[in-house]
């Protein structure tokens, strides 16, 4: 399975990066097909007869050893791929086939009306899939939720937005009374593409991917493909009048490949321990690397000298101060990957209240613009001026990603105490990242996070390494700190 998995990892790669656009029905039909062959095996009554005689061994005696994890996470796949027939399974990959060539289309013209038709099928089967999944004395909601983040619930993510919210609306308050003003336009001048991608690719290369196992490439939408063992593949895109776009983005996907570079390997590899714990913790890796690291003072007393050699007519006269609260500047915007650290997480909020909606089936696929401006316009005081800059700038929906965007959040959350511990461990952050000794933190990373794999769900983890409770209090500290000292309040 997991190789057939890797097989369909590869198409989906090939289908953002290198195919025609009128390979979309062929690519979909491909995908479809590895869809049901993998459902075929994921089903087999053998595996459930396996299973059985397993959780009555001695091998699961310990519920921390590798062979019970790997009973316990076969046990839960197993017991979900049986509630789908392969007619469901390879007709929703066939469709999101189709709705991600049509949103890539819809789009380039800013037009909803040309993703409509494949995002009502889209939220059509997300909302069957619910209905199929189950989900106990919960919301429809929580059935796809636990797709990505196993064990949290709508109600869980609920208790920690809300207080987050008032918290963040505070903040961005009290930046907005700032006297502080970043230049901004100094990121908004020439940085030819060329200079961009090599630049990009030595940043990446510092904080430890390695990209003997890895490539680097270019998408409408960054992301990150874990193939298989030894290939790791990343993306980004390019602006020739915008630095951060590219350079952020590039250290956020990164932090993915670095995580699925240190999952284990060997004789773990192909079963489940070997795989990603949930999105919530892949998404603690790529945040901490983008903004923790990567937008700290430290960071560019290191790198912003050799940004300098590389961009001298751009960032020659740019003094650090004016360049680290320009990558840190606060406003309101339209774009979420785009969007800084304070504001990020409203933009996730908003897309989770939507998303709920769609499922409960409260909202319908064809008012979405109209919901998404009005709830924008509530949120951030501005309104998109188009469906680019509005509700069809990201993928997700369009690869049937429903429950995945709560979990950007949460990466946020697990990355702030993961910092922390990091902090309490190696003492003087701060210093090691001015001598640019990455490797100090990515082997901490690993021996911490990456090398467990999903021996431990998202919340335990989390508790594992810190000591303490998932919790909203820890990014709300970072965030208050690093900011008020940086617009002086």
């Amino acid at each position: 399975m997991d190789l057939l998995n890797s097989c369909g990892s590869v198409l989906g790669w090939d289908e953002q990066v290198n195919m025609p656009p009128q390979g979309a029905e062929h690519r979909a039909k491909q995908v479809g097909l590895i869809a049901g062959l993998v459902h075929d095996r994921a089903t087999d009554p053998r595996l459930g007869e396996w299973l059985r005689e397993l959780e009555a061994s001695p091998l699961v005696a310990d519920p921390q050893s590798d062979s019970a994890v790997n009973v316990r996470e076969a046990r839960r796949d197993y017991d979900r791929a049986t509630k789908f027939t392969r007619e469901f399974v390879e007709e929703l990959s066939r469709i999101c086939s189709l709705g991600q060539k049509a949103w890539v289309e819809a789009r380039a013209k800013k037009e909803f009306a040309h993703f409509l038709p494949w995002l009502e099928k889209i939220v059509s089967l997300k909302r069957e899939e619910a209905k199929i999944i189950g989900y106990g004395d919960g919301v429809p909601y929580d059935a796809l939720l636990d797709t990505y983040e196993p064990g949290v619930s709508t109600k869980h993510v609920q208790g920690w937005f809300e207080p987050l919210r008032k918290d963040l609306v505070k903040l961005l308050q009290d930046i907005q009374g700032s006297a502080k003003k970043p230049r901004t336009s100094i990121l908004e001048t020439a940085f030819p593409i060329d200079l961009q991608r090599s630049f990009c690719r030595h940043a990446a290369s510092l904080i430890g991917f390695d990209f003997s196992a890895g490539r680097l490439d270019e998408a409408a939408h960054p992301f990150c493909s874990e193939v298989g063992p030894g290939d790791v593949r990343l993306t980004t895109r390019y602006d020739f009048h915008h630095f951060p776009g590219a350079f952020f983005g590039t250290l956020h996907e990164a932090g993915h490949g670095i995580y699925e570079q240190g999952l284990p390997k060997g004789e773990a590899a192909g079963t489940p321990l070997a795989h990603a714990v949930s999105l919530g913790i892949h998404e603690s890796q790529s945040r901490f690397w983008e903004n923790f690291i990567g937008r700290s003072r430290a960071y560019w007393e290191y790198m912003l000298p050799q940004a300098r050699a590389v961009f001298p007519s751009s960032l020659g006269g740019v003094s650090l101060d004016e360049f680290l609260l320009a990558v840190n500047s606060v406003q309101p915007s339209f774009i979420r990957v785009e969007a800084d650290e304070v504001t990020y997480n409203l933009h996730i909020m908003l897309r989770f209240e939507l998303e709920q909606k769609l499922i409960s089936g409260e909202l319908e696929a064809r008012d979405v613009p109209e919901v998404w401006n009005a709830n924008f316009t509530r949120d951030f005081g501005i309104t998109p001026s188009d469906d680019a800059q509005g509700c069809l700038q990201d993928i997700h929906w369009s690869f049937g990603g429903i429950g995945y965007f709560p979990t950007y959040t949460l990466g946020n959350m697990c990355a702030a105490q993961f910092h922390g511990a990091i902090c309490r461990d190696l003492g003087d952050l701060s210093g090691i990242v001015r001598r640019g000794d990455f490797p100090a933190i990515k082997d901490w990373l690993n021996e911490k996070i990456h090398r467990h794999g999903k021996r431990e769900h998202c919340r335990k983890l989390v508790e594992s390494v810190s000591g303490e409770a998932l919790s909203h209090r820890p990014l709300v500290q970072h965030l208050r700190g690093k900011f008020g000292e940086l617009y002086g309040f």
